[in-house]
Parts: C-alpha cells; sequence; structure tokens
C-alpha cells in the first residue's frame, strides 16, 4: 500500500537523535540572584527573609510578612511537585497581584501548565489569592511582564501598609 505525499515528503529524510540534542534550552534570563537584586535596587525598603530553598520578600522587618513576591528553588511545599522545580536550574517567581491583573493574564486558565517555563500562571497553591507565578522568566519577559507586576505588588502592599498604619494613628 502507498501513501499518497502529494510531493511533500520527497527530499526529506529522517535520523535518529541522542537526548541531548532534542533537550528544551532554558530561555537566557535573570537568576534567583539577579530578581533578588532588582527587588532590593528598586525598593530599598524591602525586608528579604531567606529558608528552606526560598527567599520572602516583604515590607515588614519585624514579622517577614506579608509578602509581596517570593522565589522558590524547590516543590517541597507544593503537594504533588507541580512545578517540577528538580529540573536542573529552574526556579518559581511568585508574585502577589490585584484580581483585574490576575484575571486578565490567568483567570481564563483552564488547567494551568504549572511547570511552563517563561510562562505566567495562577500559583500552584495559592491562586485563590490572587498569586501567579512564572518558572524562569526570559529576559525579554521579565523586562516587560514581570518589573510591572512587581510593581503592582510592591505598590499594593506598601498602601495597604499606608491604610493600616494610618488606621493605628487614629485608633
Amino acid at each position: 500500500m502507498s501513501i499518497p505525499t502529494n510531493g511533500l515528503a520527497e527530499g526529506l529524510t529522517a535520523g535518529t537523535y541522542s537526548r541531548d540534542m532534542t533537550t528544551d534550552r532554558l530561555p537566557t534570563g535573570p537568576d534567583p540572584e539577579a530578581i533578588k537584586r532588582t527587588i532590593l535596587e528598586t525598593w530599598p525598603e524591602t525586608d528579604l527573609a531567606e529558608a528552606m530553598g526560598a527567599m520572602f520578600f516583604s515590607l515588614d522587618p519585624d514579622k517577614h510578612f506579608p509578602n509581596f513576591a517570593t522565589i522558590v528553588t524547590t516543590d517541597e511545599h507544593d503537594v504533588g511537585a507541580p512545578s517540577d522545580l528538580t529540573r536542573p536550574g529552574l526556579f518559581r517567581l511568585n508574585i502577589g497581584v490585584g484580581r483585574q491583573t490576575f484575571e486578565r493574564l490567568v483567570g481564563s486558565i483552564g488547567e494551568p501548565d504549572y511547570a511552563a517555563v517563561d510562562t505566567v500562571f495562577p500559583h500552584p497553591v495559592y491562586a485563590r489569592q490572587l498569586w501567579i507565578s512564572i518558572i524562569n522568566p526570559s529576559d525579554e519577559t521579565f523586562r516587560d511582564t514581570v518589573v510591572p507586576l512587581l510593581t503592582e505588588a510592591h505598590d499594593r502592599l506598601a498602601a495597604a501598609r499606608t491604610r493600616h498604619d494610618a488606621g493605628d494613628a487614629t485608633s
């Protein structure tokens, strides 16, 4: 039995390649230390707590909470290891955003791929608290998408702290 090719397969060859040749390459982008430096240089009042393979960015040097962003290098606190951060060189940046931003970016994602690289998705555990995540953002994604999201997250938390402090002053 012959399969008609309409000339599309003529001249094509096939070969077997080693797994190393087909392995997806990570996007070139900032590593966790570069992201940490960016956050601390952009918002010098940021409090950084580091523990359990993670960085927690808050505005409260006493409680280290709430956070506006975190960077994790392990799935150990996510049931089922949805981001598969055991893959070499991977980390996940998590950012707390407002409802409108959350809905615009990830609200319509029915079944997120929590292991996708350089893709914004709902946080695998804290999506209900309006957290989004990205694994290893590329330089372009970091500049064009992540930095504005970090700005929103920082500014939202700073405004909430200002409101809270103002409420304490009038009590």
